[in-house]
């Protein structure tokens, strides 16, 4: 297993670096001039020209590149162009609140989706099978801003059971921040189940029909046995890799969740640092959210072998 994990590590740098050359080019190719946006347009030439020298704006592109690398290395993503606040105090203050509505959502996306594929999947053709198809659709198909705009309407504004909107840290108060993430939890969780719902039952479906499945019932084991201590196990391996994805995404994909319920997330500090064109903090933050999502596929490909121990041994994953 070490080897599997040191391997997967290994992978992972060259795609780390060229994220990091991706991530530099294509924001700086982007029309603007940064010294003019942030200082405004009433800002004089030389004012503009004096900003961008300050920072480093004014060097070619190699050179620009090359010190940003140094300053990753060593662990310096450099300060905000808006007020000089250094790029990781920046993201440490941000991600903390997206980690735990992503983490949440997705906790809440497995606890619904994988007991409703199961279902679906041994009632095939059944009513119970048909009325998952239909949840699952409507989930799909729901914007989830009107989604989350339904539940503030109730359990904020007519029962008044939780606030509307808001983020309390967990540190200074874990039952005020518990009442704040419970409605942007289970409205992004509700979304990423319907996938994983579907997923769960035609991965289920499959494995059903297989040789082992036929030979486990043969034997004798009871129908549930079967489909929770073999079948199960082996139908999660492409949910697994659904549901990877799907988080990998959450982590610096949930603007519109952290809009409507104004949470300080990850999100909204890169979409704040593409409208204030502040390149520092920009590159900062896709490098971390590029970062987080090699991080992610490496767990998955650890939970993969632990599901499938065929995987150590051929190197690989399906």
């Amino acid at each position: 297993m070490l080897q599997f994990v040191a391997r997967r590590l290994l992978l992972s740098l060259p795609v780390l670096i060229l994220v990091t050359l991706l991530v530099f080019v294509l924001i700086h190719v982007v029309p603007g001039n940064p010294g003019r946006a942030i200082l405004g347009p009433e800002a004089s030439p030389e004012a503009v020209a004096a900003f961008n020298r300050a920072h480093g704006l004014d060097r070619p592109l190699h050179v620009q590149y090359l010190t940003w690398l140094a300053g990753v290395l060593r662990g310096d993503l450099g300060r905000s162009l808006v007020d000089g606040t250094p790029v990781t105090t920046l993201i440490a203050q941000r991600l903390p609140a997206t980690v735990e509505l992503a983490v949440g959502a997705m906790l809440v996306a497995t606890l619904v989706a994988i007991p409703a594929g199961i279902l679906a999947a041994t009632r095939q053709g059944t009513a119970v099978d048909h009325t998952g198809t239909v949840l699952a659709l409507a989930g799909l198909s729901m914007p989830q801003f009107w989604l989350g705009l339904l539940l503030i309407i109730f359990f904020a504004v007519r029962m008044n059971w939780l606030p509307a909107s808001g983020y309390v840290p967990i540190t200074v108060d874990p039952v005020q921040n518990l009442k704040t993430m419970i409605l942007p939890i289970v409205v992004t969780g509700l979304r990423e189940s319907a996938v994983l719902m579907r997923m769960m039952r035609s991965s289920l479906l499959e494995v059903l029909r297989l040789d082992f499945v036929r030979t486990a019932r043969a034997k004798g084991l009871g129908g549930w046995g079967v489909i929770v201590r073999h079948a199960a196990r082996n139908a999660l391996v492409p949910v697994l890799t659904v549901s990877g994805l799907q988080l990998a995404g959450l982590l610096g994909g949930l603007v519109i969740t952290e809009q409507i319920f104004v949470i300080p997330g990850f999100g909204r500090l890169i979409v704040d640092s593409i409208y204030s064109r502040d390149l520092i903090t920009l590159k900062g933050a896709v490098l971390v959210a590029a970062t987080l999502v090699v991080l992610v596929n490496l767990v998955v490909d650890i939970l993969y072998a632990w599901l499938d121990p065929r995987i150590k041994v051929t190197g690989g994953s399906r």
